[in-house]
Protein backbone atom coordinates (compact mmCIF):
# COMPACT_ATOMS: atom_id res chain seq x y z
CA UNK A 1 0.00 0.00 0.00
CA UNK A 2 1.16 3.61 -0.66
CA UNK A 3 -0.06 5.48 2.62
CA UNK A 4 0.79 8.66 1.08
CA UNK A 5 2.64 11.11 -1.44
CA UNK A 6 5.49 11.03 0.64
CA UNK A 7 9.33 10.33 -0.35
CA UNK A 8 9.42 7.95 -3.51
CA UNK A 9 5.65 8.95 -3.78
CA UNK A 10 5.80 12.49 -4.22
CA UNK A 11 5.33 12.25 -7.78
CA UNK A 12 1.86 11.41 -6.86
CA UNK A 13 0.88 15.00 -5.17
CA UNK A 14 -0.99 17.54 -6.79
CA UNK A 15 2.05 19.60 -5.75
CA UNK A 16 4.45 17.68 -8.58
CA UNK A 17 5.79 19.77 -10.50
CA UNK A 18 4.67 19.12 -14.03
CA UNK A 19 2.77 20.79 -17.10
CA UNK A 20 -0.92 20.83 -16.89
CA UNK A 21 -2.69 22.12 -20.22
CA UNK A 22 -6.54 23.33 -19.64
CA UNK A 23 -7.42 24.85 -22.45
CA UNK A 24 -5.06 27.68 -23.70
CA UNK A 25 -3.25 27.62 -20.87
CA UNK A 26 -0.60 25.95 -18.93
CA UNK A 27 -0.38 25.32 -15.16
CA UNK A 28 3.10 24.22 -13.07
CA UNK A 29 1.10 21.86 -11.36
CA UNK A 30 -2.31 20.24 -10.66
CA UNK A 31 -2.83 22.06 -7.79
CA UNK A 32 -2.58 25.50 -9.63
CA UNK A 33 -4.69 23.90 -12.15
CA UNK A 34 -7.37 23.06 -9.42
CA UNK A 35 -7.29 26.70 -7.78
CA UNK A 36 -7.57 28.34 -11.37
CA UNK A 37 -10.88 26.27 -12.10
CA UNK A 38 -12.47 27.41 -8.93
CA UNK A 39 -12.95 31.16 -10.31
CA UNK A 40 -14.19 32.28 -13.34
CA UNK A 41 -11.66 35.54 -12.86
CA UNK A 42 -9.04 35.69 -15.82
CA UNK A 43 -6.67 37.80 -13.26
CA UNK A 44 -7.12 34.93 -10.58
CA UNK A 45 -6.61 32.32 -13.90
CA UNK A 46 -3.16 34.03 -14.99
CA UNK A 47 -2.08 34.09 -11.35
CA UNK A 48 -2.39 30.44 -11.53
CA UNK A 49 0.04 30.24 -14.23
CA UNK A 50 2.75 32.01 -12.21
CA UNK A 51 5.86 29.24 -11.90
CA UNK A 52 7.16 30.78 -9.13
CA UNK A 53 3.99 31.15 -7.20
CA UNK A 54 4.54 27.26 -4.80
CA UNK A 55 1.60 25.16 -5.17
CA UNK A 56 0.98 25.26 -1.10
CA UNK A 57 0.75 29.12 -1.84
CA UNK A 58 -1.34 29.18 -4.62
CA UNK A 59 -3.52 26.93 -2.27
CA UNK A 60 -3.63 29.29 0.72
CA UNK A 61 -4.18 32.52 -2.06
CA UNK A 62 -7.33 30.50 -3.27
CA UNK A 63 -9.20 30.56 -0.19
CA UNK A 64 -10.14 33.98 -0.80
CA UNK A 65 -11.43 33.60 -4.27
CA UNK A 66 -15.01 33.32 -5.04
CA UNK A 67 -15.64 30.18 -6.28
CA UNK A 68 -18.10 28.93 -9.48
CA UNK A 69 -21.52 28.25 -8.86
CA UNK A 70 -21.99 24.63 -8.51
CA UNK A 71 -17.49 24.26 -7.43
CA UNK A 72 -18.47 21.48 -4.65
CA UNK A 73 -20.87 19.43 -7.64
CA UNK A 74 -18.00 19.51 -10.09
CA UNK A 75 -15.07 19.31 -8.33
CA UNK A 76 -14.75 15.27 -8.25
CA UNK A 77 -15.12 15.78 -12.57
CA UNK A 78 -12.70 18.71 -12.40
CA UNK A 79 -10.16 16.29 -10.56
CA UNK A 80 -10.22 13.97 -12.68
CA UNK A 81 -9.67 15.60 -16.08
CA UNK A 82 -6.06 17.26 -14.41
CA UNK A 83 -4.89 13.80 -13.02
CA UNK A 84 -6.10 12.68 -16.44
CA UNK A 85 -3.67 15.24 -18.04
CA UNK A 86 -0.74 14.86 -15.33
CA UNK A 87 -0.26 11.15 -15.94
CA UNK A 88 -0.51 11.45 -19.59
CA UNK A 89 2.83 12.31 -19.24
CA UNK A 90 5.04 9.36 -20.20
CA UNK A 91 7.22 9.75 -17.40
CA UNK A 92 4.64 10.12 -14.90
CA UNK A 93 2.51 7.03 -16.62
CA UNK A 94 4.99 4.81 -16.32
CA UNK A 95 5.75 5.61 -12.85
CA UNK A 96 1.55 5.03 -12.11
CA UNK A 97 1.67 1.42 -13.83
CA UNK A 98 5.25 0.64 -12.40
CA UNK A 99 2.98 0.61 -9.39
CA UNK A 100 1.18 -2.59 -10.12
CA UNK A 101 -1.96 -3.11 -8.12
CA UNK A 102 -0.82 -1.44 -4.93
CA UNK A 103 -3.90 0.81 -3.34
CA UNK A 104 -3.14 4.08 -3.06
CA UNK A 105 -3.85 6.28 -0.24
CA UNK A 106 -3.80 10.10 0.29
CA UNK A 107 -2.65 10.27 3.38
CA UNK A 108 -2.21 13.73 5.47
CA UNK A 109 -2.07 14.92 8.88
CA UNK A 110 -4.16 18.27 8.33
CA UNK A 111 -7.82 16.00 8.34
CA UNK A 112 -8.28 16.12 4.69
CA UNK A 113 -10.82 13.26 4.87
CA UNK A 114 -12.43 14.37 1.08
CA UNK A 115 -9.35 14.05 -0.94
CA UNK A 116 -7.58 11.68 1.20
CA UNK A 117 -7.45 9.87 4.56
CA UNK A 118 -6.53 11.83 8.20
CA UNK A 119 -3.41 9.41 9.16
CA UNK A 120 -4.42 10.52 12.90
CA UNK A 121 -7.45 8.73 12.73
CA UNK A 122 -7.75 6.94 9.41
CA UNK A 123 -11.27 8.57 8.38
CA UNK A 124 -11.53 9.54 5.04
CA UNK A 125 -12.77 8.99 1.57
CA UNK A 126 -9.78 8.94 -0.44
CA UNK A 127 -11.44 10.21 -3.32
CA UNK A 128 -7.98 11.60 -5.01
CA UNK A 129 -6.19 8.02 -4.38
CA UNK A 130 -9.94 6.81 -6.13
CA UNK A 131 -9.25 8.70 -8.76
CA UNK A 132 -5.55 8.04 -9.94
CA UNK A 133 -6.35 4.39 -9.20
CA UNK A 134 -8.98 4.81 -11.85
CA UNK A 135 -6.32 6.67 -14.01
CA UNK A 136 -3.81 3.41 -13.52
CA UNK A 137 -6.47 1.03 -14.94
CA UNK A 138 -7.51 3.22 -17.39
CA UNK A 139 -3.77 3.45 -18.84
CA UNK A 140 -3.33 -0.65 -17.71
CA UNK A 141 -6.56 -1.30 -19.59
CA UNK A 142 -7.91 1.36 -21.83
Amino acid sequence: MIESFKGNYNWLSNFYLVDIKVSHRIYPSVEHAYMAAKCTDLIWKTKCQDRSITPGKIKRLSKKVTLVSGWDEMRVTVMESLIDSKFNDPYLKEKLLATDDLHIQEGNMWNDKFWGVCLKTGEGENNLGKLIMNKRNKLRYG
